[in-house]
This record gives C-alpha cells, sequence and structure tokens, in this order.
C-alpha cells in the first residue's frame, strides 16, 4: 500500500510540477547551488544551460550530475552525462544525456551540441535533441520528439558577461497533445575580481510567470569554491562547495522548497590536460 501511495506520489509531482519535458536541467551542481544561474558557464557544465560557453573550451571535458529531488526514494531522481571536444578549427562539439523519472514514468534526453567563437569575446551555441517520453508499460508505450536550443555569450568586459538562450522556440507538439514549452533566458554576469562572481538573470516560459535567479561564487583559496543562491518559481534556495583539483572537479549542492524540502545534488567533472586547474572562470 505503502509503495502504491510513493508511486502515485511521484507520478504526481512528476506531470505537474516537475516533469522535466526536455527542459534545460541545472548547470551540474555548480548551476543547482546558484540558482541555476548559469547562463553565463564557460565550462563543461554550460552544456547542459547555454551551449554557447562551451565555445570557450580549451579541452577535452567530461561530466555526470545527479540529483535526488527532495529526498524521494524513486521517484524524481536526475542524472546526467556530458561530454564535449573542442577543435580549434571547426568549433567545439558535444554530447549531453539526461535521464528524469523512476519506473513507470520516465523521459530520457538525448542533445548533440555544436559552439563556435565568432570573435574573441563572443560565441554561439546550438543543440539538437531527442526526447523520449516512457509511460508504464506496454500499454502506454513511449513518446518520441525532437526539437532545438540555441544560444549567445558575449563578454563584453572581463567583469562584465551577458548571454541569451532560447530552448523549443518552434511550438513541438507532444503525441499527448500538450506542446513543449518555448522558454526564453536573459542573463549577465558580475566578476569583480578572481575571488568572486555574482550572476543573475531571468527565465519566461510563454504560459508561465517570469522565473528570476541569483548566484553568487566565492572563491577564497586555490582549489574551493563557496557558493549559493536563489530562484524565485518556485521559490528555491540553494548552497554549495567546489574543490577544483588539477582537471578533476567535485561540486556538491544542496537547494531547498519551503512545502518539499531539500534536493541534494553531485557533479564530478574533470578536464584533460587541463594548464589552468584550479585557475577560476575569469575571462
Amino acid at each position: 500500500m505503502n509503495k502504491c501511495i510513493l508511486s502515485a506520489f511521484c507520478f504526481f509531482f512528476s506531470f505537474v510540477l516537475f516533469a522535466q519535458n526536455g527542459i534545460p536541467q541545472n548547470a551540474g551542481a555548480r548551476g543547482a547551488a546558484m540558482g541555476n544561474a548559469s547562463l553565463t558557464f564557460t565550462d563543461i557544465n554550460s552544456i547542459f544551460t547555454n551551449q554557447a560557453g562551451l565555445g570557450y573550451l580549451e579541452n577535452l571535458s567530461f561530466t555526470v550530475y545527479g540529483e535526488r529531488r527532495f529526498l524521494v526514494a524513486d521517484g524524481l531522481n536526475s542524472f546526467l552525462f556530458g561530454v564535449a571536444y573542442p577543435h580549434k578549427s571547426i568549433g567545439t562539439i558535444g554530447l549531453s544525456v539526461h535521464y528524469f523519472g523512476y519506473g513507470n514514468y520516465n523521459e530520457q534526453k538525448i542533445g548533440l551540441s555544436y559552439a563556435r567563437k565568432l570573435f574573441k569575446r563572443m560565441s554561439i551555441g546550438a543543440q539538437f535533441n531527442y526526447i523520449g517520453t516512457r509511460f508504464g508499460d506496454a500499454y502506454y508505450g513511449t513518446a518520441h520528439s525532437f526539437t532545438f536550443e540555441v544560444g549567445i555569450l558575449t563578454k563584453v568586459t572581463k567583469h562584465f558577461h551577458l548571454a541569451a538562450h532560447v530552448f523549443s522556440p518552434a511550438r513541438i507538439e507532444l503525441p499527448s497533445g500538450d506542446n513543449l514549452p518555448s522558454i526564453f533566458k536573459l542573463g549577465a554576469a558580475y566578476i569583480p575580481s578572481d575571488k568572486v562572481r555574482i550572476t543573475a538573470e531571468i527565465e519566461k516560459d510563454l504560459e508561465n510567470p517570469f522565473n528570476g535567479r541569483f548566484g553568487i561564487e566565492y572563491h577564497p583559496i586555490d582549489i574551493l569554491f563557496v557558493r549559493a543562491g536563489v530562484s524565485t518559481t518556485p521559490l528555491l534556495a540553494s548552497f554549495g562547495l567546489g574543490l577544483n583539483m588539477k582537471g578533476l572537479k567535485i561540486d556538491v549542492a544542496t537547494s531547498y522548497h519551503m512545502v518539499l524540502g531539500v534536493t541534494p545534488s553531485i557533479s564530478v567533472s574533470y578536464v584533460v590536460s587541463d594548464p589552468k586547474a584550479g585557475k577560476p572562470d575569469v575571462d
């Protein structure tokens, strides 16, 4: 009986509140800790939220990310994997994979991305997405959809960056009859020093209110990052830490919803032969 109640609970919240439908996920635990105000990131985490950031990668990079939403044991988990390879002549090519859900309801998203610098301080990126949604067993089957997303990032100065991103600008109808959400984002970062990064962004879904996000990242010593953030719709507060050890990066985060509780998450990333390991992203 308890298992049935838990399954119904998971199903309800998956559909009504937290079903992904391919929506861009947190930019790893780094983004989750900063309220996901992450449009201006230029590390491997940008593969999940604004592919234009991949245009600034200099080395082959990998990342894996997982979260257990509201500590539900079986139902609202997300797992992500991303890899990006920068080539001096052709730009950066990336692959991302996202799984969300549980046995009787789950979503899979596979994205092929490309990013390139247009100028020294401006890059563009795009991603083509396959989205699969599985309902129950044979009775419901699996639905398939395709969409795309595009972004731009400009480093106006060393201390001020701007970015914009749109997910599924064309209205894509799902097999259920619903539409994939079209989501538009505008973000900025202020980097007053090598130790501090302040980010903010606004998000607008055509069918929902504006969502505001704010984050701050503090870099007190070479290997340590301390982060905090907030988002407004739904209202979430977040906090996290990051360790950067010669290309191996471990980030942990926790976000808190006043009604539903805590969501812990973790990322492990690796930058191959990174000569700048241990330094923050400030350029």
